[in-house]
């Protein structure tokens, strides 16, 4: 699999003139949706950085979570004569047409944050920009497994809120946690119910609410996002339940997350560093219209994220 750090592609950037280019060119963005918390810090990101670079000029355009859309969108960017591409999937699954019209059209096509289908056929003119989703459920899940370890649970029951399911992220954090709890150290660990939020923290808040009126009784929350994993918190206060009795985890370390986390509600998250996302995005599809050469998977590291190191984070999302 190829890597490179994304400080080695910034590196080959400067040392090339790259960044401060004369000539104008023009990016289109199609972002899955605006009305992400995560994705609006990724996309703010870019934009910031973008405006750091001379004639640099980014189109973006919200796909709403309409796969259809972004297809649209991609199609009106390369009918518009656009440098090159930079692609947030609505549905990973359905890249490879949109890596083909990019392909056929001669325009490089950069996926970020959210991992392609096609990821290993991907055209030399195209790129993957992200951090790798088997470390961010494993860290996050590790960590719940310490703290339920460090309370003395000999037995424990979790439960899982997955993101949406055509999103290979969800998946992979998923898997993420089956794979923590299939360790001897953390099979104590029982996941008694797993359902789909949607990456939504009402939709986070409306499971945990039915699971409780149901009787189910669990330890801890693992989710897939900070989105979900708040809506949990929230369906957890609303019924009366004590915040350290119950272990909360999520992904992203968004804003909203960290508050909480200040709060003594959420005992984990991890970050993801979507400003680096962004810019690492903009730098690979640039490289790319420019001719030069760009690894095939650019990765930005998950970091763990806990109330001893919560100040570190603060300022990042």
């Amino acid at each position: 699999m190829k890597k490179i750090a994304l400080a080695a592609l910034a590196t080959t950037m400067l040392t090339s003139g790259f960044v401060g280019a004369a000539q104008a060119e023009t990016v289109g963005v199609t972002m899955a949706a605006f009305d992400d918390n995560f994705l609006t810090v990724l996309r703010n990101g870019m934009g910031d950085y973008a405006a750091t670079l001379d004639g640099v000029e980014l189109q973006v355009e919200d796909a709403q979570n309409d796969v259809s859309k972004q297809m649209s969108q991609i199609q009106n960017f390369i009918a518009s004569g656009v440098d090159a591409i930079i692609v947030n999937a609505v549905d990973t699954d359905s890249t490879a047409p949109m890596s083909q019209l990019a392909a056929e059209a001669g325009i490089p096509l950069v996926y970020v944050n959210r991992q392609p289908v096609n990821l290993d056929t991907l055209p030399e003119s195209q790129a993957f920009v992200a951090s790798n989703e088997v470390d961010s459920g494993t860290l996050e899940t590790k960590e719940v497994c310490r703290l339920l370890t460090e309370a003395g649970k000999t037995e424990a029951n979790i439960v899982v809120l997955m993101g949406e399911l055509s999103n290979q992220a969800a998946r992979q954090r998923t898997q993420d946690v089956h794979d923590v709890i299939a360790t001897p150290e953390c099979s104590f660990m029982k996941i008694v119910e797993e359902q789909t939020g949607n990456w939504s923290r009402q939709q986070g808040a409306d499971l945990v609410t039915n699971w409780l009126s149901a009787g189910i009784a669990f330890d801890a929350v693992v989710a897939n996002n900070d989105e979900m994993a708040i809506g949990a918190i929230q369906a957890l206060k609303a019924a009366g339940v004590a915040m350290d009795a119950v272990i909360v985890g999520g992904v992203d370390a968004t804003a909203d997350a960290l508050a909480a986390m200040e709060a003594g509600d959420l005992d984990v998250t991890v970050f993801q560093n979507a400003a680096a996302q962004g810019s690492g995005a903009l730098d690979a599809a640039l490289a790319l219209s420019r001719g030069e050469a760009v690894e095939r998977e650019v990765w930005i590291p998950f970091e763990l994220v806990t109330p001893a190191n919560l100040a570190d984070y603060q300022a990042k999302n």
